[in-house]
């Protein structure tokens, strides 16, 4: 089962100085961090503060390639966590076909922002994520950093807010 979610922020993790999607389970307190790129948040940013920049970006390309073909995007699905690395899937909708598509998380949230698409994240992973989450920082358990997660407000999120 897909749980869906809402990006509940993006920030700088505090310990690796790295940046952080934060997604949250609307109908619930779950949280699950996902660590990105530099690259990748800043596209993510672009489009939560709906900046628009003088030149398609490569998810603008993306999203333009995929209406120009008559296709839609009906959602991104955050699928299976492996050696702390997530994976996603684009689930593109062409006439009557659907076709999956292998995708990094951080493009698939950045290309389901601009489609206005729902994003989900598989059960199993969120699971697995809240817990796992905290080995990629330094003298954190993952009860530790979901608690810390789950305790942000609006202020300690920073600009990119939801």
């Amino acid at each position: 089962m897909d749980i869906e979610v809402r990006i509940r922020g993006l920030m700088m993790d505090p310990a690796t100085n790295m940046p952080i999607v934060v997604l949250k389970d609307p109908t619930s307190d779950s949280v699950m961090p996902i660590w990105v790129g530099i690259f990748e948040a800043n596209a993510i940013a672009i489009e939560l503060e709906k900046l628009a920049a003088p030149r398609p970006m490569t998810h603008d390309l993306t999203r333009n390639l995929i209406q120009h073909l008559n296709g839609r995007l009906d959602r991104v699905v955050i699928t299976e966590i492996r050696d702390d690395t997530f994976f996603a899937v684009l689930w593109l909708r062409q006439g009557d076909d659907i076709v999956m598509v292998d995708a990094r998380p951080s493009d698939a949230i950045a290309l389901a922002l601009r489609s206005d698409c729902p994003i989900y994240v598989a059960e199993r992973v969120m699971e697995s994520a809240r817990v796992t989450a905290g080995s990629a920082t330094e003298g954190q358990t993952g009860e530790q950093l979901r608690g810390w997660l789950e305790g942000l407000n609006d202020e300690d999120l920073g600009r990119y807010k939801m």
